[in-house]
């Protein structure tokens, strides 16, 4: 009997590659960086969720799957916006450098100046400043979530300084006295400082330098002060 050919194996066209989902995480970062913009600019009561979804490019319900709501978005958003000034990580570094807690101290003040002076202000900043002006429902949760650790990493710092418990009045006092001032000169529009104090940009060595000798003589009295008291 004459053999039947064999069959030949029809090579199939490769299929196009998928292309991969974007990963959970990065999505949810993206829908972050993206609120912190929308809500700098509009604010918490005009901000919609809708908005932050189209400018994302993602699902409508994107906000509630990543974030539960709306009002958790923001809350997580200011916590955002806080790292953009300084991120608890970063302040760790800097506190933890063995040796003299003023050098330590002096290059915290520093990283501060340096961020309120640099030419393009984060939308962190824009977004602290809504905050100050008009505070919101989410100011526990940044405080709890943001600001407390950090001032509990400074508190220590300036204890070690001041050579006093970090938990003394004294040492609260003087983290109010040598941290909000960089703060303000953080969240201050550029535009202000300018055309106010326009020396202030010219020369940022030399505003860190006299900036420094004002809190360390302001930090040496009150230690002189509290130590004689106690």
């Amino acid at each position: 009997m004459p053999t039947k050919p064999a069959k030949t194996a029809v090579k199939q066209p490769a299929q196009p590659k998928r292309a991969s989902r974007p990963d959970g995480a990065a999505t949810r970062q993206h829908l972050l960086d993206t609120a912190v913009q929308v809500f700098a600019e509009r604010g918490f009561a005009d901000a919609t969720s809708k908005e932050i979804c189209e400018r994302a490019g993602t699902p409508m319900a994107s906000v509630n799957y990543h974030f539960g709501s709306r009002e958790a978005l923001y809350e997580a958003v200011l916590v955002e916006a806080h790292r953009q000034v300084v991120g608890l990580d970063e302040l760790t570094a800097l506190t933890a450098v063995p040796g003299d807690p003023r050098e330590r101290l002096r290059a915290v003040l520093s990283r501060f100046i340096g961020v309120s002076t640099g030419s393009r202000a984060p939308w962190g900043f824009m977004l602290m400043l809504r905050e100050v002006l008009s505070p919101s429902p989410a100011i526990p949760a940044l405080i709890e979530q943001a600001i407390r650790p950090k001032a509990a990493v400074l508190l220590h710092l300036i204890g070690e300084v001041l050579r006093l418990d970090p938990q003394e009045p004294a040492v609260q006092r003087a983290l109010m006295f040598s941290v909000l001032p960089c703060i303000l000169m953080m969240i201050a529009p550029k535009q202000v400082q300018t055309a106010m104090l326009p020396a202030l940009a010219k020369d940022k060595t030399a505003l860190v330098d006299d900036y420094v000798r004002f809190v360390f003589a302001g930090l040496d009295a009150l230690a002189a002060t509290h130590r004689s008291v106690n």
